[in-house]
């Protein structure tokens, strides 16, 4: 979360690390009694127990068409492009992984490659980031809302949609988690916002709950400054809202919530003892391994003690460290705080934070080194103490202390997990067998053999061949050995190849060439239904009916709930033979099998409608792709296609992610 909106008080803090310290030695004689006896209040769920994220998902670049319509967060003018002179960011990303990626106006990189960031409005980066939780372990996303009802909320609202999509792909929870910072109508503008807008997540599958309750956090009440001034009773009344609404509430609270002082304002303890879960900010905090011990000593132990006492659940804060003010010591500090949450029977942890670039104590991938910042932009990378570190290793770190809290590695005070594994000394070798697995008239899908590295290969680059070289296009994960190319032209040959990239930035030699050439306009293998104007009979949320023409398997039109029947169209432009239609729903296992019961209807005008097949059931299982196909009869003619759904055995809702279409 920016450093704007959670403006941390540094004298109060250094007051309380000192003020206190006495107590060590009352609370060190209590260790082992702790550890040995503190619970969670609650079982292991999707937040106690598990290891949650905070995710901001609040970058933007310009042309990528969110709604806020230029360079979010990037850049201290979003009008202009971020540079050296226009940013708001302290860390710089590795962004090899991103398949969509913005030119700014800072230098080149150190290894002479543009310097380019990703928008988190892209689905494909919010994937990539959902898609690294689940590969380093990490349980749930508390996705950061702020106050919504400004200029920044229609861009918002998209990013819950898109955080839900991703999440139900990767087999990853997310919950939404309320900032009251600067909100001064929060009492009831909070309300109407969870009623209107974010309580329709609730009904998907990666939604975490807790107890059996969906879980929300509420951020900020009781902090002593002016960016929250609300009242306790006005705090205590939106928590018992939410309570009443049957959610399960965690409090994001002061630091020194327990005692009522310092950072927090006096008279909130009845507000405190009145959540689910506390989990008490760190940000600013401590800086180093000696602040931490302090830390378990005056806060950690006994908060957790008052959480055991009162049947509250107790989910402390691990930071991995500014990069900007050099606290990092190549993951000791952060290991130092899981290592004492682990002595001291700490069942769940808080991460502050997975992309927060702003301040620079995020986990996700980051410049590893200086070939891999804008040269003159004064960043720094994660070997600025002169340890040389992978850009994931903050991701690795994280995921060794989920094990360890876990009890699924030994406690230990010494991290698991090397800076950098090994030492990557040589390239990845070429990729091999590149081939054409799928070709329509303006996409075609790349495959080839994966290739091999002596610590390993962390992404692929796809590159158009022309007269004029080799041009980059996008970019596939280490552990991905596909890729599909779009927005080709029909009936057009093209020449691509694939280079394969490593930690250490070494790129192998390309690939062997392939030249496949795209089908002709309107052959039997090219979906016909692919971007055209679709309409409905409704939508819930943000899932409207362009989706299930977008070409995307993760995102989804999903009709209004409990309102059967429901229908689905799509306009052709002309009438065309059409022999089937296959639907989808999004891959990942998080969508259980179901049923859906489904008519279809055609017409030539849009208007008078006909039936072309009756009401059947129609499965779709996981385990074999969540598809169905739908043969229509021998000469069926159409320009416009409805989708008549009555029933679905998995969601009181129509659910369609890809409505493909194909000719005769």
């Amino acid at each position: 979360m920016g450093v704007t909106r959670r403006t941390v008080l540094q004298a109060a803090t250094a007051a309380g690390a000192t003020g206190v310290v006495g107590l060590a030695g009352v609370v060190g004689a209590s260790r082992t009694a702790l550890a040995d006896g503190a619970r969670a209040a609650s079982a292991p769920g999707d937040v106690v127990g598990k290891v949650t994220v905070g995710y901001q998902g609040w970058f933007a670049c310009a042309g990528d068409g969110a709604p806020i319509n230029g360079w979010w967060h990037w850049a201290q003018n979003w009008s202009q492009t971020p540079s050296t002179s226009n940013r708001a960011i302290v860390a710089w990303p590795d962004v090899r992984d991103y398949p969509t990626t913005y030119r700014t106006g800072f230098g080149n990189l150190g290894n002479g490659q543009p310097a380019s960031l990703f928008s988190s409005y892209d689905q494909s980066t919010v994937d990539v980031h959902f898609r690294w939780m689940k590969e380093y372990g990490i349980d749930t996303a508390a996705l950061q809302r702020f106050n919504p009802t400004g200029g920044e909320g229609p861009t918002r609202d998209a990013m819950a949609g898109k955080v839900r999509s991703a999440a139900e792909s990767q087999g990853v929870k997310f919950y939404v988690m309320y900032d009251v910072s600067d909100w001064t109508s929060m009492q009831t503008d909070i309300k109407a916002d969870w009623v209107n807008k974010m309580r329709a997540h609730t009904g998907s599958p990666a939604y975490a709950r807790q107890n059996g309750k969906p879980a929300v956090c509420l951020w900020g009440f009781g902090f002593n400054d002016n960016q929250r001034p609300f009242a306790p009773d006005a705090c205590l009344d939106v928590l018992n809202w939410f309570k009443q609404q049957g959610c399960y509430v965690i409090g994001g609270v002061p630091t020194w919530w327990r005692t009522g002082d310092r950072d927090s304002r006096p008279g909130f303890s009845g507000v405190y003892h009145a959540f689910d879960m506390l989990s008490p900010w760190m940000v600013g905090r401590i800086g180093n391994a000696g602040d931490a011990d302090n830390f378990y000593n005056v806060a950690t132990v006994p908060d957790l003690a008052e959480c055991t006492a009162h049947g509250i659940d107790y989910q402390p804060c691990v930071l991995p460290g500014g990069v900007t003010e050099r606290q990092r010591a190549h993951g000791d500090f952060m290991w130092r705080q899981f290592y004492n949450m682990g002595r001291a029977g700490v069942p769940s942890a808080y991460i502050s934070m997975f992309d927060e670039y702003n301040e620079g104590n995020q986990i996700a991938k980051t410049a590893e080194s200086q070939l891999w910042v804008p040269t003159g932009s004064g960043l720094a990378a994660l070997d600025e103490d002169g340890t040389a570190c992978s850009s994931d290793y903050y991701l690795r770190l994280t995921g060794d202390g989920a094990r360890m809290l876990k009890g699924q590695i030994p406690l230990t005070p010494v991290r698991p997990t090397p800076p950098v594994v090994g030492g990557d000394t040589a390239a990845p070798t070429p990729p091999g067998n590149l081939h054409a697995t799928a070709v329509t008239d303006t996409t075609v899908t790349l495959a080839w053999t994966a290739s091999t590295d002596d610590i390993g290969v962390t992404g692929y680059r796809i590159r158009r061949i022309t007269g004029a070289g080799a041009t980059p296009i996008g970019t596939a994960p280490g552990s991905s050995t596909t890729f599909t190319v779009t927005g080709l032209t029909a009936s057009t040959s093209y020449a691509f190849d694939v280079q394969a990239l490593d930690a250490a930035g070494s790129i192998s030699q390309p690939s062997g060439q392939v030249t496949p050439t795209t089908a002709a306009s309107g052959s039997p293998s090219v979906d016909l239904a692919l971007n055209r104007p679709t309409a409905e009979s409704s939508h819930t949320q943000v899932y409207g009916s362009g989706y299930a023409v977008d070409g995307q398997a993760n995102t989804y039109w999903e009709s209004a709930n409990n309102a059967f029947p429901q229908w689905l169209q799509v306009d052709l432009g002309n009438s065309v033979g059409v022999r089937r239609i296959v639907l989808t729903l999004p891959p990942a296992t998080a969508w259980a099998t179901r049923t859906q019961t489904v008519a279809v209807q055609g017409s030539a005008d849009g208007t008078t409608f006909s039936h072309l097949l009756g009401a059947s059931a129609h499965t779709f299982d996981p385990s074999t792709g969540n598809t169905t196909t739908l043969a229509l009869p021998a000469a069926t003619t159409a320009r416009h296609l409805r989708l008549v759904f009555t029933s679905n055995t998995g969601w009181p809702a129509g659910q369609v992610a890809e409505f493909r279409v194909y000719g005769a």
